[in-house]
């Protein structure tokens, strides 16, 4: 599942949001967009659990990939709480969420962990959507490069050359994604993006899609968007409205074929 600067991947994960009637209204919405169908944009939808059945069946014959927020690494088991990517296929889902920063920082998810269940989602043909990102803390110390990179090797540390290649990396700065984020700059993103690509380069001989998140609104999208290494964008609140997911896609795919 690669990308390419004419098909841009533009999603959205719609975290602890959303109650059913809401979803359906949402996947219904997209579906009847032209851009369910388009050619020129990979659009992505990642509902709460108990919706991913519903939002995939109204999707299902859309160019719409579905995805889940989260999974565990075991097929089965005594774990509580958890699910499998075999549910998570069983639902509809093709892609799955995994290492936000909301999982590092509150659920204790470390390197390790996001490696087992990039591992699982490569062994299950799920397609990993794998985040990574520097802390506040990074940043200002000038080890957003160190940060990165050490979660791209560890993402990478279970996974054969040839399944890397359905990997997708997510840029999101923690500093910079949720209600009180502060954007980042397009050039700082380009370069981050530019480093994390020549890791890939380095570790694997070939890039993998780059996407970015983190306040990303309809104000900056087109311009994060028309950097040279983005390779597309993970969109949070500004997204959860499907006319704004739509509208914010609509304008970034008419900026790059105007580019073009």
């Amino acid at each position: 599942m690669q990308t390419s600067r004419r098909r841009p991947w533009i999603g959205t994960s719609w975290k602890m949001n959303h109650l059913r009637a809401s979803a359906v209204a949402f996947a219904e919405t997209l579906r009847d967009s032209k851009l369910a169908q388009a050619a020129d944009v990979q659009p992505f939808v990642i509902p709460p659990f108990p919706y991913i059945a519903d939002v995939a069946a109204i999707l299902k014959d859309t160019k719409v990939v579905v995805g889940a927020q989260n999974m565990h690494w075991a097929d089965q088991g005594a774990w509580t709480g958890e699910i499998s990517p075999l549910m998570i296929k069983e639902c509809g889902a093709s892609l799955v969420e995994l290492g936000h920063s909301e999982r590092r920082a509150n659920f204790g998810e470390t390197d390790d962990i996001v490696s087992l269940k990039v591992e699982a989602a490569l062994r299950h043909n799920l397609t990993p959507l794998v985040c990574i990102g520097d802390t506040h803390e990074e940043f200002a110390a000038g080890k957003t490069a160190d940060a990165l990179e050490r979660q791209v090797r560890a993402l990478l540390s279970r996974a054969t050359q040839v399944q890397a290649r359905r990997i997708i990396i997510a840029y999101e700065p923690v500093w910079s994604i949720g209600e009180k984020g502060t954007p980042a700059k397009p050039d700082f993103v380009n370069a981050q993006h530019r480093r994390i690509r020549q890791l890939l380069q380095t570790l694997l001989g070939h890039a993998l899609p780059i996407l970015y998140g983190g306040s990303v609104n309809p104000g900056n999208a087109v311009e994060l968007a028309s950097a040279s290494h983005v390779d597309g964008l993970f969109i949070g609140r500004s997204a959860w409205d499907a006319k704004g997911y739509i509208a914010i896609m609509e304008s970034v795919v008419t900026a790059l074929g105007d580019k073009t």
